[in-house]
């Protein structure tokens, strides 16, 4: 529940609810009580670590996944922080591979990213193949892939940009409904 404006934090005290700019101390200007909820920090496992660096073939790719997952469901950092209860320099470190996420850190990433928890620790090439067949399980894109290949390039941009069009507009009726 924070906003900024200008450079200053607004925020609203969850004890009661006051809206004010971030004090120096955290706190609250009326209850006393801390603005946020201050988690501790996850601890950096230096020993055979499940997060690899985004770069990196192979292995679990927790950070890479996190990362995916979040930007394919259109939520920011923060966003998904607060659907875990973690502050948001958590999911950065996870992302970038300079946390890793403990047992039950992953259960509660997977709940706020709706999916199960294998999906977090799949690697990228599995995702997408996941990802192909559940798109090629449709007998309509089935058929239409099998012209593809016949295709030279400016008729496959062509056809693409009409796929895309059609596929925006799609979105705008049922953001406007």
């Amino acid at each position: 529940m924070m906003a900024p404006v200008g450079e200053r934090e607004v925020l609203r005290c969850d004890h009661c609810s006051l809206v004010q700019f971030r004090t120096i101390s955290s706190m609250c200007r009326r209850c006393h009580k801390p603005l946020e909820i201050q988690l501790p920090e996850p601890e950096l496992v230096t020993e055979a670590p499940m997060v690899e660096p985004m770069g990196e073939p192979g292995g679990l790719q927790v950070a890479q996944a996190v990362k995916e997952l979040r930007l394919l469901r259109n939520l920011s950092q923060r966003q998904l922080a607060l659907r875990m209860n973690v502050p948001r320099t958590y999911i950065s470190k996870i992302e970038n591979g300079k946390a890793t996420p403990t047992l039950s850190s992953l259960e509660r990433l997977a709940a706020a990213l709706q999916v199960e928890l294998p999906a977090l620790l799949r690697d990228s090439r599995a995702r997408r193949q996941d990802e192909i067949g559940l798109v090629l399980s449709d007998p309509f894109i089935r058929e239409i892939a099998g012209y593809l290949p016949g295709l030279d390039s400016i008729q496959r941009s062509i056809f693409l940009n009409q796929v895309r069009e059609l596929a925006s507009g799609v979105r705008e009726r049922r953001k406007s409904a």
